[in-house]
């Protein structure tokens, strides 16, 4: 078994797995380091499971609104434990999922964990294998793709205990629902999770230090999300900011500057840190800016060989995003740049209703000095959304006011973590108002109202 690699990839997630296979399809001998699962948080512990909560929430949410559909049934019911467990067993098809990928395409698995020491062209990989002992690998390149944590705040008490107070990890394996939640952080995994403990009938809180949930979101969507929520009975405490967070004898509770909440489970969605901590990066001197390894253009850091993919090296945290910097990286390395780096990267929060975006809001725009052209088209006067009983949301357009390029696209509604990418595939393209005018849009669909609201930026507009 040789221990000499043209690439050595730390970290099995999506970022890792993927670059690891594109580099053997460019002829690159390849492996791959992972200390824990194949997949990674992704897989196993964050996009996908979540998901797999998420469409029971879903599910069960709905069975309350049959009799619009014509449909009766007698009671409702749910088995928490089976939830859990289906979850458990989507991650665990898809991680297998990614070994037979290794397989196929001849990369070295090496379970373990890895630290990096000096050599010559790049880092030597130190490898503490699970198995026992150790090995030493060399490559020509080695790329970082360890990922990220729930970030903590332990001087306010913001730290999982795994009872009572949860990060993502705990909240998706809880033994039972609680009957009542405080969510701190409302950025995509805290919405989600505060969204599918509602559906299962949670009491649930939601509090955000900013002056408005989603706050990364075009400020109409936040705001019509924030509706959205309530009408399904969450609560909110915006412009609130936690001060302490403790265990009581019958749960947690919640210091905020007017008042204290309590509740059985708190789960902290503050964001998250790059995972840099014991891989050697100090030693070698690797530029680190805020907890992310600092990058340049091609992925590279400022250590001859070394490189940086995903949620290790800054936002967005998003699987997508890693794994299209790693087929960038990679091919760069192999002499073929053909990925484009600058591509527009959608965001996609999958609650009820489901929140989208690509490219720039409307204030940063304005904010950037760009001239805009907005355009909305509302879901309730589109023939299938009112066909499915899916009213709710709208799509939103914005145009740059001298090209016409399509600069931003925000959506809110059923099933718009779908229709997002058909903006983004615009975008990319550097598509036009009048591209996205003489777009044939299939009827009856959704997706017709991203051409409407398109075409409302312009005065256009034919349904309304």
């Amino acid at each position: 078994m040789s221990d000499s690699f043209d690439v050595i990839v730390i970290g099995a997630g999506p970022g890792g797995y993927v670059t690891a296979i594109r580099a053997s399809q460019l002829g690159l001998k390849t492996a791959i380091v992972e200390r824990e699962n194949l997949g990674g948080v992704c897989l196993n512990w964050g996009c996908i499971p979540t998901k797999a909560l998420l469409k029971t929430g879903e599910v069960y949410e709905q069975l309350s609104h049959l009799d619009a559909y014509g449909i009766s049934i007698q009671g409702r019911s749910y088995d928490f434990a089976k939830v859990i467990e289906r979850s458990r067993g989507v991650a665990k098809q898809l991680s297998g999922g990614v070994a037979f990928l290794m397989k196929k395409h001849r990369i070295e698995v090496v379970e373990g964990e890895a630290k990096l020491e000096k050599g010559s062209p790049a880092p030597k990989v130190v490898v503490a294998l699970k198995a026992g002992g150790s090995r030493n690998l060399t490559a020509k390149h080695v790329i970082l793709a360890t990922g990220a944590r729930a970030r903590v705040i332990p001087a306010v008490g913001l730290v999982p205990d795994g009872d009572r107070i949860w990060t993502y990890r705990e909240a998706m394996t809880p033994k039972a629902c609680p009957k009542s939640l405080i969510v701190i952080g409302s950025g995509a995994i805290g919405i989600e999770f505060a969204s599918f403990y509602r559906a299962l009938g949670a009491d649930v809180t939601v509090i955000e230090a900013l002056d408005r949930i989603l706050p990364v979101e075009d400020e109409e969507v936040s705001k019509a999300a924030h509706k959205a929520f309530e009408k399904r009975g969450m609560k909110f405490r915006v412009s609130a900011k936690v001060s302490k967070l403790a265990k009581t004898k019958t749960g947690v509770s919640v210091t905020l500057e007017k008042e204290t909440l309590e509740a059985e489970v708190a789960i902290v969605a503050v964001g998250i840190d790059g995972n840099v901590e014991n891989l050697g990066l100090e030693a070698l001197g690797v530029k680190i800016d805020r907890g992310h390894v600092v990058i340049d253009k091609t992925c590279k850091t400022n250590v001859p060989g070394l490189y940086a993919i995903g949620d290790v090296a800054g936002p967005p945290w998003l699987a997508h995003k890693a794994s299209h910097e790693g087929v960038h990286c990679v091919e760069h390395i192999a002499g073929h740049p053909s990925a484009n780096l600058t591509a527009p990267i959608p965001g996609c929060t999958y609650a009820t209703p489901q929140v989208a975006s690509v490219g720039l809001t409307e204030a940063a725009a304005k904010a950037a000095g760009i001239e805009v052209k907005v355009g909305r088209f509302p879901f309730r006067v589109n023939g299938k959304a009112i066909a499915a009983g899916e009213l709710d949301g709208f799509v939103k357009t914005v145009f740059d006011a001298k090209t016409g390029a399509l600069i931003g696209a925000h959506m809110i509604g059923h099933e718009v973590t779908e229709m997002i990418q058909g903006f983004a595939i615009a975008m990319t393209l550097e598509a036009t108002e009048e591209d996205l005018f003489a777009t044939v849009f299939a009827h009856p669909t959704m997706s017709e109202a991203m051409h409407e609201a398109s075409l409302d930026a312009y005065g256009r507009v034919l349904h309304i």
